[in-house]
């Protein structure tokens, strides 16, 4: 079964609405996993995405914070939700195809804006997510499964517009990416993006602060797809919908997708 998978950081998926559906209807992929719902399930407008042909959804939420949701036009069943280092956020949630593929939506904490788990809870926070994502994946070991979502970590050189200057920005600093390594690593995850897109300059995320976003191009990968490494191969056709960064009302996180052939 060949599949098409999104995942985007709404920013708000009510707020949002029109967006989303613009995505659903312009090109249409079999799974949209969304982070950063910023509502409780039961007020996700879901019907407006049923009308677009998404019947199923699998989704945690929160009243104006976090939230994950799993859109499908494929039927899906749950398939778990986990909340990494006990911090009560609805941060991520799985749903398994008829195929057997496993998906996993994850919205890692942001970290705020130190760096320094003594000095900022949230980054300390942070690290211990990825440190459980890590030890989870060593007891899990996973199979036939994706990784999607907005993991909040740019971890290359080229995955951010200034590697140096970055260094020690939230989101690039060394200890950021050696714990998301360690959890890639722990499920043997590929990076099914850069399997497609080996060298260069990637982004999926501009600040709202940037004056004129795509002039400056100040961007970071910070949304990604993973697979195991049994259906790694499978996965191809990797890009950032670039253009609905600039849509009405826009999130600051492109949508990235990939698709399988299973």
């Amino acid at each position: 079964m060949a599949f098409t998978l999104a995942t985007w950081n709404i920013n708000s998926v009510r707020l949002r609405e029109p967006i989303v559906s613009r995505l659903l209807r312009e090109n249409a992929p079999d799974v949209l996993c969304l982070q950063e719902c910023k509502s409780p399930v039961e007020k996700i407008p879901l019907e407006a995405f049923r009308a677009l042909g998404y019947q199923h959804m699998v989704a945690r939420g929160q009243k104006g914070y976090n939230g994950v949701a799993i859109l499908s036009k494929l039927p899906i069943e749950e398939a778990g939700a986990h909340d990494f280092a006990t911090l009560g956020h609805a941060r991520h949630v799985a749903a398994r195809l008829e195929n057997g593929v496993t998906v996993h939506n994850f919205y890692v904490p942001a970290g705020g804006d130190i760096p320094d788990r003594e000095r900022n809870d949230k980054f300390g926070q942070k690290l211990d997510y990825l440190t459980e994502m890590r030890d989870w994946f060593h007891a899990e070991a996973p199979r036939k499964s994706v990784l999607v979502g907005d993991l909040n970590i740019a971890p290359r050189e080229d995955d951010v517009w200034n590697h140096k200057q970055l260094l020690k920005v939230v989101s690039h600093t060394p200890v950021e990416v050696e714990h998301l390594a360690q959890a890639q690593d722990a499920g043997g995850w590929v990076d099914i993006t850069r399997q497609d897109h080996p060298t260069g300059q990637l982004y999926s995320w501009w600040s709202y602060r940037a004056r004129d976003w795509d002039a400056a191009d100040k961007g970071r990968r910070l949304d990604h797809v993973w697979a195991t490494p049994d259906i790694s191969a499978a996965g191809h056709s990797s890009r950032v919908l670039r253009e609905a960064r600039g849509w009405e009302k826009p999130s600051d996180h492109a949508p990235v997708f990939a698709s399988f052939d299973l």
